[in-house]
Parts: structure tokens; sequence; C-alpha cells
């Protein structure tokens, strides 16, 4: 393995292990929150993330930490919205549905990914793939899927938080390689947009789903501290987040995600004494099982790739949780100017310049 590899090697398992502890801890954290102290406003204590993740960039940005780099406005402002939608719509999709029928929902957001990258951008997921992708859905379900109650409105809702929150993780991988900037250059720039989206509906959101005010909250010590070591934590996490699309994919991002699930179940049970029957323990299993697959078939099909074929069509098509291939795009280079850019047929603002 180069030098190159190594690092995006050491970088790739950095974001993913970040990724991991940050929103495991977060979870925590806001669980004690609101379930212990009853502060359900999620949806404006996410803009609140948003705005503390936002100045600490700036902090940093005049440390000389990273360069500001702007591009297109109209796709950072698009992107922000969209991105602070589905939040929204998640969140609408909880209040509205049963918690299983809400576990089912951010379930479909991997074969939607898959079925959006397969359509518009012509990626191809192989057969063993798919397999492991299945049996890790399958784990999940098993582990956190207990009633289904289904409505009109709320598997309405569902749908839209399933379809935008698709596009804005596939947009975050897209606007990385076409425009070359970071994942700190674009979370910097799209922040603002998504806390102002969030901070605007979140009062009205919040509101109608907890028949609370936000403001007239009895705000104590503790539930201070609680919300500011949540913000802090939001860091990490939003930072991540960007961070791991951008190196791996979307899909590869999600799988994570029910890593992280499966983490959180086990530290519910462990720290906090949650109820835990052998339904989590076998849907867990099976789980990691599906995510062991995942990284073991992403690897070998990326080294059966042949040499000639470039590192970001590569990381497009198959992602493992750790991969030796590195994109000079994602390494602040430029990428080859002959190598023409994989671009979604459903969206004019990313075609070839």
């Amino acid at each position: 393995m180069g030098v190159a590899g190594e690092k995006f090697q050491l970088g790739t398992v950095g974001a993913l292990s970040l990724s991991v502890v940050s929103s495991v801890s977060i979870v925590i954290c806001n669980k004690a929150l609101m379930s212990s102290l009853g502060f359900n406003f999620a949806t404006t204590l996410t803009s609140w993330h948003l705005l503390v993740t936002f100045c600490s960039l700036h902090v940093a940005l005049c440390m000389k930490l990273f360069e500001h780099k702007p591009f297109d406005a109209r796709t950072v402002m698009g992107f922000g919205v969209l991105n602070g939608i589905s939040i929204g719509l998640l969140n609408l999709s909880l209040g509205f549905n049963s918690v299983g029928f809400y576990q089912m929902t951010k379930l479909a957001i991997i074969p939607c990914t898959v079925i959006l990258e397969t359509l518009f951008f012509r990626k191809k997921f192989s057969r063993n793939i798919k397999l492991s992708l299945s049996v890790l859905l399958v784990g999940v379900g098993v582990a956190t899927v207990t009633d289904l109650q289904l409505n009109t409105v709320g598997s309405v809702l569902s749908l839209l938080a399933i379809i935008t929150t698709c596009i804005a993780q596939i947009m975050t991988n897209t606007i990385q390689k076409k425009f070359k900037v970071s994942s700190t250059q674009l979370l910097y720039q799209s922040c603002p947009y998504q806390a102002l989206t969030l901070f605007l509906i979140g009062p009205f959101l919040d509101g109608f789903l907890t028949n609370q005010n936000v403001f007239a909250f009895d705000y104590t010590t503790q539930v201070l501290f609680f919300i500011v070591l949540s913000c802090l934590i939001s860091v990490s996490v939003n930072f991540s987040t960007f961070l791991v699309i951008g190196k791996t994919s979307p899909v590869t991002y999600q799988v994570l995600g029910h890593l992280k699930t499966c983490l959180v179940l086990t530290f519910g049970y462990v720290l906090l004494h949650d109820p835990f029957s052998w339904r989590n323990i076998l849907g867990i299993l099976i789980a990691v099982i599906g995510m062991v697959l995942y990284s073991y078939f992403c690897t070998r099909e990326t080294q059966q790739k042949p040499a000639e074929v470039s590192p970001q069509v590569i990381q497009g098509e198959s992602n493992p949780l750790i991969s030796d291939s590195l994109s000079a795009a994602e390494n602040g280079g430029s990428a080859p100017d002959d190598e023409p850019l994989k671009v979604p047929m459903w969206s004019s603002k990313y075609s070839k310049a």
C-alpha cells in the first residue's frame, strides 16, 4: 500500500470513528435532555446545533485552520435548505407515526439511495453488495422495529423524508467532487442556511408536536448544561457526517448509521438500563454480520478493479468501510482534466461547466 493509500485509510478510519463516538455520545446526551429533563424540542435544538457548528468553523477559519472556498451560491443555498427540510420531515414523520414505522422509514433510506444512484448516476451495485445490505437491514429491523401502525399523513411524510434525505446525502458527496471542496468548506458554507431553515420552522414544528412553547420552557441550570453539551458534541457530529460521506459514499454512511443504532441500543442497556430482549440481541448480531459482509465485499471488489480505473469511480461504485483508495479531489488536489464527472440527470446545477 502506498503512502497516499495509508494516509487515506487512516483518515477514513478516523472519520468513521469520530462519527460513531460523537453520534452515540449525542444520542445519550439528548436522551437525558429529553427523557429526563423534558426538553422535547428536537428541531429547535438541531438549529442551535448548526448555529454552534457554524460559529466553531468560523473561529477555525479565523485561525486559518482551513481555507474558505466560495462556489455556486445557489447550489449552497439549495443544499442547505434541503438538508434543513429533510431534518424537519424526519421529525414530523416521528411525530405522526409509531416508533416502529419511523424505524422502517430510516431503514428505507439505504434501498432508496441505491435506487437513486443506480437510476441517475448509473452506479452499479453487485449482487453481493445488495445481499449484504439486505442482511444488515433485516438485522436492524429485527432489533428496532416493533409495531407498524400506518396512517396516510404519516406515510406521506415518511416518503418525503426518505426522498429528501437521500437526495441531500447524495448531494453532499456530489458537491464535494464537482466543486473540489472539502467537507469542512461545504459544511461552513451550508450551515447558515440549514440553521436558518430549522430556526424558522423549529418553534412552530416543535410546538405542533409537543403542545409546548420552546421560549416558555423552564431553563434550569441542568437543562442549560445539557443543551450546551449537546451543541458542543454536535460540532463533531456535523463535521464527521460530511467527512464520512465525502470520503466514502451515502450508502456507506447509512451502513455506519445502523452500526450507531446497534451501539446506542447496547449502551442504552449497559449505561441507562433500558429494556433489552433476545430479539434485540439477535437483530444486532444479524446486523453486524451484514456490516462485515458489506465491508468485505466492497474491499474485495475495489481490489479487483483494473488499475487504470480512476479511484473516484471506484469509490462511487463500491466503498468499503475501510478503503485503500484515494481520490485526488478528496486530498485537495485536482482531478484529471480528461475525467468526466458523473452527474445526476435530474439537476442542471451539476452539469459539466
